[in-house]
């Protein structure tokens, strides 16, 4: 039986008075969401804790069933996906300019990364004049990848347990990098934040008196005139997926962080482009996912409500989602017909419309259709009718032993075939011989 996991990015949000104090997904439009729901059994997933904010990337790596150990952070993620290249003792973080105004010494962060204006020649011109460089034994690479957005390389004796100096929300102070309290390389770690805020501050030093953003300023444009930094991490060589659940593991995303978490966990990538068309796109997506007979298991994932949740409108949200169902009609026909698929419908985290929160903490709705699947009386996939459903409440790699059971891969609880104690049946362990192993 082949699992197609649908993971609708961020779709989870809050109640609204403009929507009538409903979700947008409560308020949009979805018969072919609702109607897989009807055809299967509902309930509520989160990747980790109840109110704890995820991003999607720490959220993948949990609904996959992995730890937070297992975490290679961010940037290294974004680095493997947009092919920047690097060591693999190497420290690698996000980055990109913004604009910060000083109070009595201080930094406060007034235009963030999509409010600084350019091409991307023309961020990328200065982001050459702040690279390469270097600070006690640290060396300082800048690789753009987007048009505002980079990954920074930290080389030498280094250290991801390093905090983050973007603030994020407008009108805070930059934050001061400091190694983070317990963690197993401190003088490492200590080395690393001491040479990142003096980068920090030769970048600002540059780019404030570069003729570039001089001339920004002249034209009444908002000069990029420093960079900000954020989750820092490491490579980590985790189990790969396959040996891990016993399911050969494929992802279907546009994204180059879900690049990153393929290659990482060791499962295959079919990258895949977005149009204006997020029906038309989803359906694409679908279609491979249907007709591939070479995985068992297969993410097919699209951000747009997530992306439609950063705009700040719970209307236009709503919106997308319609558009977004309308990509769902060959998935209903086949579930109808019920094929050997088991079909997940869910999300990696809720997204607000309206917060300054960029990800919020509320779980997200569920779905589970198949053949082997309970049925229940829900019929409509939002967030609060999922939570009366079968399924109850799933945390963390619940998810994924919940897929083994219901695609009837789950292996008995000490039983134990080979060397390793596995939570689905091995098909590749060593037979007994007459004559010995």
């Amino acid at each position: 039986m082949k699992t197609v996991l649908l993971l609708l990015d961020g779709i989870g949000d809050r109640s609204y008075p403009v929507l009538g104090y409903r979700t947008p997904l409560q308020a949009a439009e979805t018969p072919n969401l609702d109607r897989l729901a009807a055809l299967g059994g509902s309930g509520l997933y989160h990747a980790a804790h109840c109110g704890q904010c995820l991003p999607s990337e720490a959220a993948h790596y949990l609904l996959f069933g992995y730890h937070l150990s297992d975490f290679p952070g961010r940037g290294l993620l974004e680095a493997v996906g947009e092919g920047v290249p690097f060591e693999k003792d190497d420290v690698l973080c996000l980055a990109h300019f913004a604009e910060v105004k000083w109070k009595q010494g201080v930094p406060f962060l007034v235009h963030g990364r999509d409010h600084i204006e350019g091409n991307r020649g023309e961020i990328g011109m200065l982001m050459r004049a702040i690279t390469p460089f270097e600070a006690e034994g640290v060396l300082f690479e800048l690789h753009q990848t987007r048009r505002n957005d980079a990954i920074l390389v930290l080389r030498g004796a280094v250290s991801p347990f390093v905090s983050d100096s973007d603030p994020i929300v407008l009108e805070r102070p930059v934050a001061a990098v400091l190694p983070l309290l317990g963690n197993p390389e401190y003088h490492a770690a200590s080395r690393t934040a001491g040479a990142m805020n003096r980068y920090l501050a030769q970048c600002h030093e540059v780019l404030t008196h570069h003729e570039m953003n001089q001339k920004r300023r002249e034209q009444g444009r908002t000069p990029a005139n420093f960079l900000v930094t954020q989750r820092c991490g490491r490579r980590v060589k985790a189990v790969p997926f396959g040996e891990q659940w016993g399911l050969r593991g494929m992802v279907i995303a546009s994204g180059s962080v879900y690049a990153g978490i393929a290659h990482e966990l060791g499962l295959d990538f079919f990258r895949v482009k977005d149009t204006e068309d997020p029906g038309v796109d989803l359906q694409g997506r679908i279609r491979l996912a249907l007709e591939d007979d070479s995985h068992d298991f297969i993410h097919v994932h699209t951000k747009v409500p997530d992306e439609a949740s950063h705009k700040g409108d719970p209307e236009k949200k709503r919106d997308a989602i319609s558009r977004l169902d309308r990509g769902l009609v060959d998935l209903v026909t086949v579930m109808e017909q019920g094929e050997n698929i088991l079909l997940v419908v869910t999300a990696d985290h809720s997204t607000p419309s309206d917060s300054v929160l960029i990800h919020s903490g509320e779980p997200v709705p569920l779905c589970f259709v198949g053949k082997c699947v309970r049925r229940d009386a829900v019929s409509k996939y939002d967030e609060v009718n999922c939570s009366r459903g079968c399924l109850g409440f799933l945390r963390r790699e619940e998810l994924m032993y919940m897929i083994l059971n219901y695609s009837d891969r789950s292996s008995l609880l000490g039983h134990c075939i080979g060397p390793v104690q596995r939570p689905y049946v091995p098909f590749d362990y060593d037979p007994f011989r007459e004559n010995g192993p």
